[in-house]
């Protein structure tokens, strides 16, 4: 079942058509959820992005928009979709409603709740062969609207193509200073013995929920030093570990970029950290 606008309708539905401004100008936000027995892992962060997102965007904020609300509308899916009992990826999705051209008639808003199952009802760590390259034909702008979730995604369709056409299970995206900042879907952190970081916000990297929640967990473990601060193409062959995060996976190791082979220590001690943090949200 699909929920839009709290009404829940089968999956095969017309419920959209060619005004969508998600559609003719990409003017729209998502959140990708997990969530499990029908509980949703760190919710609270993901609404409260979201909101932030829409204001930066001039949506409207419906009256009815509350955190208990939404939480509603997703519970209502998935026990319509009877998966109340499974591990499920949750996607949101606000977009401005139809009427203008760049200049909408409207700040009102629409949504739209999809399910779908997941393998694993916790995060997993996978020992497969996971390698990257550096994707070179476009670039990440830096600044505030790189950093939110929407649905203006072409770098990471045409970087998903070249990874695929390539040979490559994901690509890093670099910004317009040709620093990297994320790959193509989710953030990036480097480990270095014991020091790790990950790319600021103002690189132009996804103000990512899994990446808020780890940097978090590292600040308080002594056993780790945690930057947050820009990474040269240089430096990813001089690491001794790449993994991306996203609230989907939780950790994905690297294992090799180009003629580097990488470890995962450090990332299957922080996944299963991350696996406690999920399980008390």
């Amino acid at each position: 079942m699909i929920n839009f606008n709290g009404e829940l309708v089968e999956n095969n539905t017309l419920f959209l058509n060619e005004e969508n401004r998600g559609l003719r100008y990409g003017d729209s936000l998502f959140e990708s959820m997990r969530v499990v027995n029908g509980k949703i892992y760190f919710w609270e962060d993901h609404y409260l992005r979201l909101m932030a997102s829409m204001r930066i965007l001039r949506m409207e904020i419906p009256m009815n928009f509350t955190m208990e609300y939404l939480e509603e509308q997703i519970l209502n899916t998935i026990e319509a979709s009877n998966l109340l009992n499974e591990a499920l990826r949750i996607r949101l999705t606000v977009f401005r409603n139809n009427g203008g051209l760049y200049l909408p008639q409207t700040n009102n808003v629409s949504f739209i709740i999809e399910t779908k199952v997941l393998e694993n009802a916790f995060y997993v760590h996978s020992n497969e062969h996971y390698e990257v390259e550096l994707f070179k034909d476009h670039y990440v702008n830096t600044g505030l609207l790189s950093t939110l979730k929407s649905n203006n995604k072409l770098i990471n369709v045409l970087g998903s193509i070249y990874a695929k056409e390539n040979g490559y299970s994901n690509c890093l995206l670099l910004n317009n200073q040709k620093q990297v900042v994320e790959a193509l879907n989710g953030n990036l952190f480097l480990v270095k013995g014991n020091t790790i970081k990950t790319p600021p916000l103002k690189d132009g990297c996804l103000n990512g929920i899994t990446r808020k929640k780890l940097i978090a967990s590292l600040e308080k473990l002594d056993n780790y030093t945690f930057k947050e601060d820009s990474i040269s193409p240089f430096e990813l062959q001089k690491a001794d570990e790449l993994f991306i995060t996203n609230a989907i996976t939780g950790i994905q190791s690297i294992t090799k970029y180009r003629k580097k082979e990488y470890s995962n220590t450090v990332a299957k001690d922080l996944l299963g950290k991350l696996n406690a943090i999920a399980r008390l949200s």
